[in-house]
């Protein structure tokens, strides 16, 4: 549980002091500190509390612009600088004997993301180092690895911003990136009922393989689960079979065949079958269902699914009209629209493909003083126009 504490500004008592700028020198890295309380001496052990770790005080100076100055002591209300160490931004220092955690600085969450991808393959160590390096120095840059994509990403507080990282990484690590409208992750379901029988059947000399199921998938509606039902009766498909059938059928819908996204929101049951004494194997049952779920599929009136976004937007109220027109264009759905003050604040529902660069549009249209957040709200099926594309 957090207490909040008065800290006084005395050099004698235990010693608190906060990381608050980090800057790449010529002797490594550069932690700016503000010392609160106590004294922060040269060759002192010193904790930092976000993370545990101990750590000597290797050289203390005091910076006059570019100029350092060695000094062997700070105390309380100063500020200095330390090399070497290695933290990141609002981490809180003490001398051991108090355990105080400094508030951290409020970090506003990031409005824009962008992936980037090095143009070189071989400078995949440089692009680690400059990504981790950045997101210590700016709590406000995110960076996440999306797996279901494959790309690196990066988000922060507009396209200005972002675009002197990468600016950056160019010229301090020659690192050249490629930066791109983030993937959407798309899902597809099924709209309807479709049987499948499928029979997989291989020779090959020696062992063949052989394999058949039937059933049906349907749609579960309002649902973003897969669902396997064994509905056999009797000893058709042996029941040691059913787990690689039902492990065929998850893989198989891992990739829909309308974009290659995952399905969501089926149910598959299997009714029948058959399999061979000698030829049927776990793997041709594997690849049996696997098939059969394509051949159906097919046949039940796929759609693709886009995720939705949750918007709040909020803007003086003369600017209204232009930012529900806006968001009109996105086919944003608005859900709400109320005056505090002098504001308008508009909820909508708007699709997240649409919403790329929309930070750059709000600020044009409202000179400035417009911002918004968003949040992921479901997953809802395209127009018939976006899914064609």
């Amino acid at each position: 549980e957090e207490t909040p504490v008065d800290i006084p500004t005395d050099p004698s008592l235990p010693l608190v002091a906060m990381a608050f700028k980090l800057e790449e020198g010529r002797f490594g890295q550069l932690t700016y500190l503000r010392v609160y309380q106590g004294t922060l001496k040269k060759g002192d052990f010193i904790f930092n509390i976000n993370n545990g770790k101990k750590l000597k005080v290797p050289r203390l100076v005091r910076m006059h612009s570019d100029e350092l100055e060695d000094i062997t002591s700070a105390p309380a209300g100063e500020i200095v600088a330390m090399f070497g160490v290695e933290c990141a931004s609002g981490d809180t220092f003490t001398d051991g004997k108090v355990e105080y955690a400094l508030s951290s600085m409020h970090v506003a969450d990031p409005v824009m993301s962008l992936a980037i991808t090095p143009l070189s393959r071989d400078v995949g160590t440089q692009f680690s180092k400059a990504l981790s390096r950045f997101q210590r120095e700016d709590p406000t840059l995110r960076v996440h690895f999306d797996g279901e994509t494959g790309e690196t990403i990066i988000s922060g507080m507009g396209e200005l911003h972002l675009e002197i990282y990468v600016e950056r990484m160019k010229r301090e690590y020659k690192v050249e990136c490629k930066t791109g409208k983030p993937r959407v992750n798309f899902r597809e379901t099924v709209t309807s009922r479709a049987p499948f029988d499928y029979t997989h059947k291989k020779q090959s000399g020696g062992q063949g393989q052989f394999g058949r199921v039937q059933g049906y998938i349907e749609p579960i509606p309002d649902s973003k689960e897969v669902e396997f039902v064994n509905n056999l009766v009797g000893n058709n498909i042996p029941p040691g079979f059913v787990p690689h059938i039902e492990k065929g059928f998850r893989e198989a819908c891992n990739s829909g065949s309308l974009i290659g996204h995952p399905v969501e929101g089926v149910r598959i049951v299997i009714e029948d079958g058959a399999a061979h004494a000698v030829d049927s194997s776990e793997m041709a049952f594997k690849l049996a269902s696997l098939y059969a779920f394509r051949q159906a599929y097919n046949d039940s009136q796929p759609r693709i699914l886009e995720p939705v976004m949750k918007c709040e937007v909020r803007a003086p109220t003369e600017f209204q009209g232009d930012v529900i027109g806006g968001l009109n264009r996105k086919k944003g759905i608005i859900q709400d629209n109320v005056q505090e003050m002098d504001e308008a604040v508009i909820e909508a529902f708007v699709p997240l493909n649409n919403m790329f660069g929309y930070s750059t549009e709000l600020r044009s249209i409202t000179q400035g003083k417009g911002e918004f957040s968003m949040e992921y709200a479901h997953h809802a099926v395209v127009s018939p126009d976006v899914q064609s594309e």
